[in-house]
């Protein structure tokens, strides 16, 4: 986006957010203590912004797991997703280490219902409600793993501060200012030997990361830049089968490999779409200043990133052992067309700014406010597509080019608590939040795509989304054995500026709504050692631009086709927490439920690779979490972070299609489990044990896709880790690590990655 067209956007929203700052009344619950946290010596001492919990506070109303710096230690570290991916009834589908569509589910939302959780860094907003599926992953990258000293995660929609995009869960990162002068450098080495199919190679990959952090009187200041460069196994093999009309002179071909697809139908995988070259620069900035008993915190972060795609294989030769790139084809039965733009190749720029502003004080001795402010914007996202793949004897510089334009968001809060009200115990938070979203993308045809050159329109669309809301919430202590917490929350939520370009630009009508949601808490400690809570919370998830607007086709006729009268998703949500504390963690099982109507449901045609949203009636869905968390767990130096979710979903009423009722919704699996194992040797030496398990799933609706193993499926997997810290002195930290001890070849629809080492060192002062 040029500044001019930022500068656009945000005068559009200006007023709105001034609007609703000016009314803002009430009143509220004690924020979050501005606290030090230093857990060892060995960790620089860094001011953070969140509470700073102890691993038994589950909270009022939301079950919450907490990550510091010490759980960390076991897992393998390239990317910020990493550090999040071990916590309960949680999934990241980070395909490889760079990936930009790392996107989250939590409980019982999938990973592809991305506007059902929410993500903040230092009180920024990392989610990206503006498309859904891949497209819809948080942006991990705005920052860096390195620079993370806690992350907290909480479940369900249970609080009024958090709307009903939080019906899965939040994902709290708060990163830190150093008291003192530090400076830190890091440098990561990673690969992979990779096979599947027709593909077989080496890959391999690097992270760089320096930071430099001081004080100056009530000045805090860090700087950071962090790089990630890899190359990545590919992610699409192609397959044909027996076409259901006649072909014209098909060739004769071999090299294609006989298998099936996830439907178990048979099919020749002919190619896939090579390695993935993806390099990500990351810059931040973060200024803090105190002034009496008040914080500021300014936070920009700018995110640089490449991914080429250029070399896509063909494995098919015809008898004179020439490579096939198109065309009629037959092997063994099997005859099937290769489209014209199937093998081609493609590039994405992609730059991002992101400005946060946090505010937090007293204003009396039991009163404090926080307010947060952030801006958005998409700068360029660009991605040029061949027509052909230039080993194609028909190869010309012919394409297509895809961009975003006036795409971004803007949020605001502002938030009021008071402690001690006459009433002991009793603590009240009141607070407004305003959030404005736009999405516009552009697809022209290219007479050169190699220089982004436009000429034709192909398809345009976008459009707004914007809602202001009002929480309050009043927790009350009302002895030493109970509490109980009371909130809801109002929301007026409303799209507009719908369009979409045919052979002239159609305006779609919006949407006005408003909805109130009302939660409810109560718990129960008998004695210091256990602790029992029921939580129940009504949550609306409003749809988000693309859902509502956006109508595009690729150059190879994938798109995306949406539904401007969706209605927004209708939770009701229950949680029971029963928790045994241990001297040094706790145990914890949580049983919930949940209950959604108007599900907003999306689904790929495989044959037009076309994506539709539409509403099924109602999911139910139970689930089970067991965690223990605990230091010095059976032997002193060993600490053990394991938890195993069961989840049942099922579509339990559908008037639009009654076929899938009694359908498990897709990407939902059974069971989930994960461990974290760290054993201290010496105070400087520590060897640990990592495990992901997630049993099988469906990718569709309707439940046909039923075999495992193959590309397209959603197979179960088990991901052994290992990893060895030593610390060399004071300023030199190593690592040596593997993830995916068994090489074991595992699909989420695309391939997870193979056996993968790690080797990192650390520098700090």
């Amino acid at each position: 986006m040029s500044p001019s067209k930022f500068n656009h956007f945000a005068q559009k929203t200006h007023k709105h957010t001034t609007v609703t700052f000016a009314a803002l009344i009430a009143s509220a619950l004690t924020v979050p203590s501005y606290a030090t946290h230093t857990p060892s010596s060995n960790i620089e001492e860094v001011l953070v912004w969140g509470e700073q919990k102890t691993s038994g506070q589950a909270g009022y109303t939301n079950p919450t797991s907490l990550l510091l710096k010490e759980d960390m230690a076991t897992i393998n570290v390239a990317t910020t997703e990493d550090i999040v991916k071990y916590e309960p009834s949680l999934v990241i589908r980070r395909r490889f280490i760079g990936d930009a569509n790392g996107t989250l589910g939590m409980r019982g939302s999938n990973m592809f219902q991305t506007s059902r959780s929410m993500v903040f860094a230092d009180g920024v907003p990392l989610h990206y409600f503006l498309q859904s599926r891949w497209s819809g992953a948080p942006r991990w990258t705005m920052v860096s793993a390195s620079e993370i000293a806690q992350v907290e995660v909480i479940y369900g929609p249970f609080s009024a501060e958090y709307s009903g995009n939080a019906m899965g869960g939040v994902v709290l990162i708060e990163t830190g200012i150093p008291q003192e002068r530090e400076i830190h450098l890091d440098a990561g080495y990673f690969f992979q030997d990779f096979s599947a199919y027709g593909f077989s190679d080496t890959l391999d990959g690097y992270k760089a990361f320096a930071s430099y952090g001081d004080k100056f009187g009530d000045l805090s200041v860090y700087a950071s830049f962090n790089r990630l460069e890899n190359t990545a196994q590919p992610q699409t093999f192609y397959y044909g089968s027996n076409s259901s009309t006649p072909l014209d002179n098909p060739v004769s071909t071999n090299g294609g490999i006989i298998s099936f697809n996830e439907l178990n139908d048979p099919v020749v995988v002919y190619g896939d779409t090579g390695v993935i070259d993806n390099v990500t620069d990351n810059f931040k900035i973060k200024l803090g200043y105190e002034f009496g008993n008040w914080q500021s915190l300014l936070n920009i972060a700018y995110e640089d990133r490449n991914a080429l795609t250029d070399s896509p294989n063909s494995y098919l030769r015809d008898a004179a052992g020439n490579t096939l790139w198109r065309g009629n084809v037959t092997q063994e039965g099997q005859t099937f067309s290769i489209p014209t733009s199937r093998f081609g190749i493609s590039e994405q720029d992609r730059r991002s700014l992101s400005t946060g502003l946090r505010l937090k004080g007293d204003l009396g001795h039991h009163v404090k406010l926080e307010a947060n402010i952030n801006r958005f914007a998409i700068l360029e996202d660009q991605t040029r597509t061949s027509a052909r793949n230039p080993a194609d004897p028909a190869y010309d510089l012919k394409g297509s080019i895809t961009e975003f334009d006036d795409t971004g968001w803007q949020t605001a809060d502002i938030k009021l608590s008071l402690s001690d009200l006459g009433i002991s115990g009793l603590n009240i938070v009141s607070g407004l939040r305003y959030e404005v979203y736009e999405l516009n993308i552009l697809g022209f045809d290219s007479e050169n795509y190699l220089q982004g050159s436009k000429s034709d329109k192909t398809s345009h669309s976008g459009g707004q989304t914007e809602i202001n809301a009002f929480f309050t919430q009043a927790n009350w202590d009302i002895n030493d054995a109970w509490d109980l917490s009371l909130g809801g929350r109002l929301e007026w939520w409303q799209s507009r500026n719908g369009y979409y370009w045919d052979n002239e630009k159609n305006l779609v009508p919006g949407q006005k709504q408003d909805k109130f949601s009302p939660k409810f808490a109560i718990g129960y400690k008998p004695n210091e050692n256990w602790i029992l809570r029921y939580s129940l919370a009504r949550a609306y998830r409003f749809p988000i631009v693309e859902e509502l607007f956006l109508r595009y086709r690729d150059i190879r006729g994938a798109g995306t086709d949406s539904d401007s009268s969706l209605q927004p998703e209708k939770g009701l949500h229950q949680n029971v927490l029963i928790e045994r504390t241990l001297d040094k963690g706790y145990i914890r099982l949580n049983i919930f439920h949940e209950t959604i109507k108007d599900v907003i449901e999306n689904q790929t045609n495989t044959a037009t690779s076309v994506t539709s949203f539409f509403p099924i009636d109602e999911v139910e869905t139970f689930g089970a979490e067991w965690i223990v968390n605990a230091q010095d767990l059976l032997i002193d130096k060993l600490n053990i972070r394991f938890n195993v979710a069961y989840t049942e979903a099922e579509i339990v009423k559908n008037s639009a299609n009654p076929a899938l009722v009694g359908k498990t919704p897709p990407r939902m699996p059974k069971w989930r489990g994960n461990l974290l194992a760290t054993y201290h040797i010496t105070d400087n030496w520590d060897v640990g044990t990592s495990l992901q398990y997630a049993s099988d799933s469906f990718g569709r609706a309707d439940n046909l896709d039923i075999r495992d193993e193959v590309y397209g499926a959603q197979d179960a997997y088990t991901r052994i880790g290992l990893k060895t810290n030593l610390r060399v002195n004071k300023n030199w930290k190593t690592s040596l690590g593997v993830d995916n001890l068994t090489d074991e070849l595992s699909y989420v629809a695309h391939p997870w990655p193979a056996r993968t080492f790690y080797l990192s060192a650390e520098w700090e002062l």
